[in-house]
């Protein structure tokens, strides 16, 4: 089955076809007539089909249908018809990042996936689409111009450029491994300095004005340094009462994939530093019993309406439900402020 991905053009989809002729790499578009909107898992469809189907022409019909995009592009120069045929003796960078983003797809997790996607068609792609450079014409230098315009036109970290050198190094060597480029550019482009990183911490009284007022709330948890999604992740199989331990193992993520919203939940942290055991200060075991008292008089208070889908999690409201990622992010502000004001109002 040969290569392909789906490409938008004024509002409409296009599927883009990758293939070898005659030892030479030629593509050939064929429009879905679909709009854009809306029309997505159609397109996917289509394009399937139309990876499944396609054939190389033979030179005659390659020939014939040079001959018909002639005649169209005299009529119509602006717009690609059904039957034409592109040839040329490699892809531009561009396609093939595109084709590579595809083929990664069920090969990384959706979250890294997302993070792909979101750098190259965010930067990487326009600016490469517009610059029109070909992948085995792809040289060190075009990697580096493309760091500078970056950084000096979105003000970007170096931290962040970097994520991008890793995305185009990734594809470069995908291609490098099947010989499409004599070697990959990106390993001779000097890396850049990563930004260095200074985190901000809470005092010890400032700690304290801030435990003293949220008594029971579950920003409690900001005591471990935890990020929002191992707070949400946090299960009941983590916390280790004998030993009074608490480990740091499930993560609970939201992220917009494809036009959804999703929820992606796993056993993993971000990495092998993030998953770690630390020990569980008393107060907050004494916050974490009274939670389990309260998820058991909820569960026979609220009897068939309480869920048990989440009774794992540590974090749950009266109804059984896991709280969302989003919970943290907006509740936690309007801790910030509670509490200013009733040390503003003790000290007056």
């Amino acid at each position: 089955m040969v290569a392909g991905h789906l490409q938008e053009k004024k509002g409409l989809f296009y599927i883009g076809l990758n293939y070898k002729d005659d030892g030479k790499r030629k593509s050939k578009w064929i429009p879905t007539k679909l709009s854009v909107k809306g029309n997505k898992k159609k397109a996917e469809v289509m394009l399937l089909e139309a990876r499944k189907n396609f054939a190389p022409p033979s030179e005659a019909n390659l020939k014939n249908d040079e001959e018909m995009v002639a005649e169209e592009k005299t009529e119509q120069t602006d717009e690609r018809t059904e039957s034409e045929e592109v040839e040329k003796d490699d892809i531009l960078f561009a396609d093939f990042i595109v084709e590579w983003l595809e083929m990664i797809k069920y090969q990384v997790e959706i979250t890294t996936h997302l993070a792909y996607s979101f750098a190259v068609n965010t930067r990487i792609l326009p600016y490469f689409r517009e610059k029109g450079i070909y992948l085995k014409e792809l040289q060190p230098k075009h990697l580096h111009d493309f760091y500078q315009y970056v950084l000096k036109k979105f003000g970007l970290t170096t931290n962040t450029v970097l994520h991008y050198h890793a995305n185009i190094r990734q594809a470069l060597q995908h291609a490098f491994e099947m010989d499409m480029i004599p070697s990959n550019p990106a390993d001779k482009v000097k890396r850049l300095k990563k930004n260095l990183f200074i985190g901000s911490h809470y005092t010890s009284d400032e700690l304290n004005d801030l435990f003293e007022v949220v008594k029971g709330d579950p920003v409690l948890a900001a005591f471990y340094g935890l990020r929002r999604s191992e707070i949400v992740g946090l299960k009941w199989d983590a916390i280790n009462f004998q030993h009074q331990t608490i480990t740091i193992k499930h993560t609970v993520i939201p992220v917009s994939y494809e036009g959804k919203q999703i929820i992606v939940a796993k056993d993993r942290a971000k990495n092998k530093s993030s998953y770690r055991t630390l020990p569980l200060v008393p107060v907050f075991l004494e916050l974490l019993l009274r939670l389990l008292e309260e998820q058991q008089a909820n569960r026979a208070l609220y009897k068939d309406s309480y869920s048990n889908q989440y009774q794992d999690y540590i974090y749950i409201n009266k109804l059984g439900e896991r709280i969302k990622p989003g919970y943290i992010t907006q509740h936690f502000p309007l801790v910030l402020k509670f509490t200013a004001d009733s040390i503003s109002r003790s000290s007056a």
